[in-house]
């Protein structure tokens, strides 16, 4: 194809932006979670600069989700795409975050929760080898080891089942058996989990959390654990890495969300 010079008098189109990224976090009365999160958002800009990068909470925390679209809806902000920084499909994922942004007052689309996937699985890995967790070095060893994975739990179905696929996808990484254990809503309870372990001769037995930052639930399963216990994934690169992806995933395959607000008269 011939390129032909831009006539003299013309001015180049300014590039269009592209959507923007909310992050969405569940929120906590930890005051290290919201750092925590702060943190993560700045990785994702350096990872993709000229990406406008913004946070909104489901509850607890300001700035709120509706506040956010609200915010991005009057500063002109052509669309969005909501990315729940959120493990699988409970309520909020499957609930609250559309309902949000079917009121949104510019065009949105709701990506998937961050897990289960091959990254989070990156970032747990990390996050135990880091708290001193080893690959078993024998038979005998990878019979007696085993490791619990800590989860807020969820009521919904599709976020326990959620739950177990990250626990299948971190078992293949370290080739031992991986249990999901919840803090709420769901059974069983670390302690529950490390107790049934321990019958099966599994003594050998460390927590994988799989939390994003430190907050009530994180702490309630570390305590429970009988010895390594990795700390929360935060801002761990992988984590920065799948916020991006599932945002592009969503450009590709989700259909945009044209809010009622946004459809209102002026």
């Amino acid at each position: 194809m011939t390129a032909y010079p831009m006539h003299p008098g013309a001015r180049p189109r300014p590039a269009v932006p592209p959507p923007a990224l909310v992050v969405v976090a569940h929120g906590s009365r930890d005051p290290r979670a919201l750092a925590t999160v702060r943190r993560l958002l700045a990785r994702v800009r350096a990872l993709r600069p000229g990406l406008p990068v913004h946070l909104g909470h489901i509850e607890l925390n300001a700035p709120l989700l509706p506040g956010t679209l609200d915010e991005l809806g009057a500063s002109g902000t052509a669309s969005a795409v909501l990315v729940p920084l959120l493990f699988g499909r409970g309520h909020h994922v499957t609930r609250d975050i559309p309902d949000a942004a079917a009121a949104a007052p510019l065009p949105t689309r709701v990506a998937d929760p961050i897990g289960p996937h091959p990254l989070l699985v990156d970032a747990l890995h990390a996050r135990l080898t880091e708290a001193g967790w080893q690959a078993p070095r024998d038979a005998e060893s990878r019979r007696a080891s085993a490791v619990v994975l800590a989860a807020a739990g969820s009521r919904a179905p599709a976020s326990r089942a959620d739950t177990e696929r990250i626990a299948a996808l971190l078992a293949a990484r370290l080739g031992v058996p991986v249990v999901p254990a919840y803090a709420s809503a769901a059974d069983p309870t670390v302690p529950d989990a490390v107790r049934a372990l321990a019958a099966r001769g599994r003594t050998r037995v460390a927590v994988a959390s799989c939390f994003t930052a430190p907050g009530r639930f994180a702490t309630e399963c570390a305590t429970a654990a009988p010895g390594t216990v990795s700390a929360p994934l935060g801002t761990h690169p992988a984590m920065a890495r799948l916020l991006l992806h599932r945002y592009d995933q969503a450009l590709r395959t989700a259909a945009p969300v044209t809010g009622a607000a946004a459809l209102a008269p002026a």
